[in-house]
């Protein structure tokens, strides 16, 4: 236990930092500490981990919004969508049409795009664009941005990731905002899309609610030591970084979800092995009066 709680509050660490230096992306480590670390079953990590993710991301807006570094136009844009696409994720697992396997291997596909994401902008790959205001007036559509928050919200509802990594991209590439604006925004956003994620999901992890300060208290020591690094730390490392943490957090879920899926197997073959034969399947047959079987009547005495 104590071992457990150690593991979690330097994950916890790990995931504040990240957010308060990047803006977004640390939440996505979380579902493999819950189910690899923790050993919890994904129907109670992933609300636990939406919890967690809008306890940290309003921690970490406050800064944002008292330098008003939040755009409201795109905010909309990007976040109606994506609570839409939060609800129907979350209603979708709460239904059981996704299956746990199956939430694991989005979060596996989620965590490499990611990679790709930060490798791409770490590399300086990203294009010119065009701000979100001047590409309305010149008659452009927001369709683009519009579909990326649905995208977003329905990774949030159905793997419990607040989808930072793909908000931030989005605002910046799409919107045109510069990346503290682009990082205030997308903490919002993370905010409001797990808090109705985790209303559609509609069940309370409470015997997991222990595990809840461990998590926090790291998230808020990680989040007071990104501020104070953030200034000092080359961006481009971090992202470096933290896409070789999405690649092994991609391999180290998508295996968890090759075990838990051969894992129901297993066990029902075993179950045959072990159910106890009938009478009739075997060769000791129950006594009969063999003579009746040919048509004879029994002999009285």
């Amino acid at each position: 236990m104590l071992g457990t709680a150690l593991l979690l509050l330097a994950g916890g660490g790990l995931i504040g930092c990240l957010l308060a230096v990047l803006g977004a992306g640390g939440s996505i480590l979380l579902l493999p500490l819950l189910v690899s670390g923790a050993g919890l079953p994904t129907r109670a990590a992933v609300p636990l981990s939406l919890i967690i993710v809008m306890v940290l991301a309003i921690g970490n807006a406050l800064p944002y919004l008292k330098r008003r570094q939040v755009a409201p136009g795109p905010a909309l844009v990007l976040g109606i969508p994506a609570l839409a696409g939060s609800w129907i994720g979350g209603s979708l697992v709460k239904a059981g049409i996704v299956p746990e396997t199956a939430q694991l291997g989005i979060f596996a596909a989620a965590a490499l795009v990611a990679s790709w994401l930060m490798l791409r902008r770490a590399s300086g790959a990203d294009k010119p664009v065009i701000p979100l205001n001047a590409a309305l007036k010149s008659g452009s559509s927001p369709l683009p941005l519009a579909s990326q928050g649905v995208l977003v919200g329905l990774l949030t509802g159905i793997a419990g990731v607040g989808g930072g990594f793909a908000i931030v991209p989005a605002l910046v590439l799409l919107a045109g905002l510069p990346m503290p604006l682009a990082s205030g925004t997308s903490l919002l956003l993370i905010a409001l899309n797990s808090l109705v994620a985790l209303l559609a999901q509609g069940h309370w992890p409470a015997e997991q609610l222990p595990l809840v300060t461990p998590l926090l208290a790291g998230g808020l020591l990680g989040a007071v030591l990104g501020q104070r690094l953030a200034s000092h730390l080359k961006e481009r490392q971090l992202r470096l970084g933290f896409a070789a943490l999405l690649i092994g957090s991609a391999v180290l879920t998508a295996g968890e979800a090759l075990q838990r899926q051969r894992a129901p197997a297993s066990s029902s073959f075993s179950n045959v092995r072990t159910q106890p034969v009938p009478a009739h399947a075997t060769h000791e047959q129950p006594f009969r009066n063999h003579g009746s079987d040919r048509g004879q009547q029994p002999s009285r005495l």
